[in-house]
């Protein structure tokens, strides 16, 4: 693991980088090519942006690399792209895969569609039973995938003892670490091998961007470059400089979501029409305990459940004039979403009721606006008042 060293915004905005030299961009240009002029004899590195080492693509996982504490990371075409690759890289026919159930539904789909389709079996294991955890792996177990917090109640995962019966079996821990980020939470130095990001979310920030990223040791990275050169899921260099703008104003922003949060949390907890809130920062979640001592943060998302249901949950959503109507998070808009036709459609009204996401469940992602306006939109659509 790479030594910490700055602060966290000077790393966001600078990485490692030296000196510049005098008449050098302080904003990295845009390499918008998609090949490079190469050395005759094949001495030097091939650079081709296919391959994920255009300039804007190196630079941005340098700096992603720094944040978490990582030795090395890189940057793919998305989020699922991220995922996709780092399990390829770790896992081969004939492996075991042993997944926590309680992940994003096109993560799920990969694990129990996809991967099976290659020869990979997958596990699938409630999170809060730790003891499934050891009674589910098998000899042939190679990698232990968790997401913390999870999406959309944000569960908080204790992953140092996970990590423990990982290194003890010589087992990858590979954590999507989207929904915190590294400014509160940093999985390297709780023991996990491997962290994924969605940069669409939080690392970039501005819902401008579809983007992933896998950050681990340099031997683990190159592999999932290996990977990337024969899937094509390779990031475009605009792209690539819009996640680096984006990254230099991630602990801002962050502080600012977690604030926002915070506040728009604790005032849906006392609402009428409001059943509960699931957000760590709170004392009523189950969590909260475990979320106080390894988070720096309680990051911006949460989830509420309204109270009369779906009706009452889409009345709500067309009032809403401030915060919008949209798949997606981590921007700097407030975004709200159901997760029966979204991120767990593919899941029966049963099964998402067992996962403690009944009809009338909706996602936030708390954006950076000033939270009196966020806490008076949400109020007028809650009550029809608007």
């Amino acid at each position: 693991m790479k030594k910490i060293g700055p602060g966290f915004s000077t790393r966001a905005i600078h990485g490692y980088g030296d000196r510049l030299d005098p008449a050098e961009p302080v904003a990295t240009p845009i390499y918008q090519s998609a090949t490079f002029a190469n050395t005759i004899g094949g001495k030097n590195e091939v650079l081709y942006t296919r391959y994920g080492n255009n300039p804007n693509q190196l630079k941005i996982g340098e700096k992603l690399a720094a944040l978490e504490g990582a030795e090395a990371a890189i940057f793919v075409g998305s989020g699922m792209g991220a995922t996709a690759l780092a399990h390829l890289a770790m896992l081969n026919r004939g492996d075991h895969l042993l997944a926590s159930k309680t992940i994003y539904g096109g993560t799920l789909s990969l694990f129990t569609k996809e991967l099976p389709r290659y020869g990979i079996d997958v596990t699938l294991v409630d999170p809060d039973k730790t003891r499934e955890w050891r009674s589910k792996l098998r000899k042939n177990t190679r990698v232990v995938f968790v997401e913390t917090p999870t999406n959309p109640l944000a569960r908080v995962i204790d992953l140092e003892p996970l990590a423990g019966l990982c290194r003890s079996r010589n087992i990858a821990l590979i954590v999507d670490s989207t929904f915190a980020t590294p400014l509160n939470f940093r999985p390297l130095q709780h023991g996990a091998d491997i962290v994924i990001h969605s940069a669409t979310k939080y690392l970039s920030g501005h819902s401008d961007v579809i983007a992933g990223a896998v950050a681990a040791s340099t031997d683990v990275i190159e592999e999932v470059r290996a990977k990337l050169k024969n899937w094509g899921q390779a990031l475009d260099p605009h792209a690539a400089w819009l996640v680096e703008r984006g990254m230099k104003t991630l602990a801002v922003r962050m502080e600012r979501h977690n604030e926002n949060a915070m506040a728009l949390a604790q005032w849906a907890e006392q609402h009428p029409k409001i059943n509960s809130v699931s957000y760590p920062g709170l004392p009523s979640h189950p969590d909260h305990e475990l979320a106080t001592r390894i988070l720096d943060g309680f990051g911006g998302m949460m989830a509420i459940r309204v109270k009369g249901g779906r009706k009452a949950a889409e009345a709500a959503l067309r009032r809403l004039r401030i915060a919008i109507h949209a798949p997606s998070l981590g921007g700097v808009e407030t975004l709200v979403s159901e997760p029966r036709v979204t991120s767990h459609a593919a899941m029966s009204t049963k099964e998402r009721t067992q996962a403690g996401l009944p009809d009338g469940t909706i996602r936030i992602s708390v954006g950076i606006e000033d939270i009196q306006d966020l806490i008076h939109d949400f109020d007028q659509a809650l009550t029809g008042t608007g």
